[in-house]
């Protein structure tokens, strides 16, 4: 049961959102098949809380929002125990929450928007990362998902921070999530953006791409686990040869 934490050292990055968009995603996948998903709302900010109490919430979505650093980690089993993917969208600073929920990951996605400061502040996610890593001597899966990016073109800026995160070592989504209105309006009326109405062709449109880039996002993430899970038992085997 793979645990997928959305983590960054800045509000603003757009965890909430990608968090919501991929547990919408794959529990539209796993609903003919009983398969759910848990979201431990470990922000402060309770924004993912909020869109869970209006109307059109996906019934094989639970959220755990009773998290503190006594208890994030009793939480992230317990939610385990209801759904085969869990989602936990972190807090927006460095913390004993931030650090206890790194540890018990499968894949850390780190959302980043196309700027040097964004950048900036990933690294700082990658570094913790890392020394989490070191601490539990357990390699921590993670990768960098550009978010809110431009629909009509890609900018320098962000052609530059995938090389030069590319450069470094650093994994990055192929795919990125497009800046779209769907995306802000699933916390304003509730639901999935598949389940928004259109009121136009032009609305209807939108609500398509939308939903193709949530799944593209959503096949990634499971690739990444696929990989990720695959290469932890090699290494399980290894250590036994």
């Amino acid at each position: 049961m793979p645990v997928i934490v959305f983590a960054s050292s800045k509000g603003g990055a757009g965890k909430t959102t990608a968090c919501t968009v991929l547990a919408c995603e794959l529990a539209r996948q796993g609903r003919d098949k009983n398969i759910g998903v848990s979201i431990v709302d470990a922000d402060p900010e309770r924004n993912l809380s909020a869109w869970a109490q209006m109307d059109g919430k996906p019934d094989n979505i639970k959220i755990f929002n009773d998290v503190s650093e006594s208890n994030i980690l009793d939480v992230i089993e317990d939610a385990r125990k209801h759904a085969p993917f869990v989602l936990v969208d972190l807090e927006g600073v460095a913390s004993n929450t931030v650090t206890f929920a790194l540890s018990q990951a499968d894949l850390v996605i780190i959302p980043c928007q196309a700027s040097q400061m964004d950048a900036n502040k990933a690294v700082k996610v990658i570094k913790m990362i890392k020394n989490n890593s070191r601490m539990i001597q357990r390699d921590i899966a993670f990768a960098v998902l550009f978010n809110r990016l431009s629909a009509a073109i890609a900018t320098k800026t962000g052609k530059h921070l995938a090389e030069e995160f590319s450069s470094g070592g650093i994994d990055v989504f192929r795919c990125s999530l497009i800046e779209r209105e769907c995306y802000k309006s699933i916390f304003s009326y509730g639901g999935a953006v598949n389940d928004l109405d259109a009121k136009n062709r032009r609305e209807q449109e939108s609500i398509d791409k939308a939903a193709e880039n949530a799944n593209l996002f959503a096949e990634e993430v499971k690739i990444r686990l696929k990989h990720g899970l695959e290469a932890s038992h090699k290494e399980r085997e290894a250590a036994h040869v």
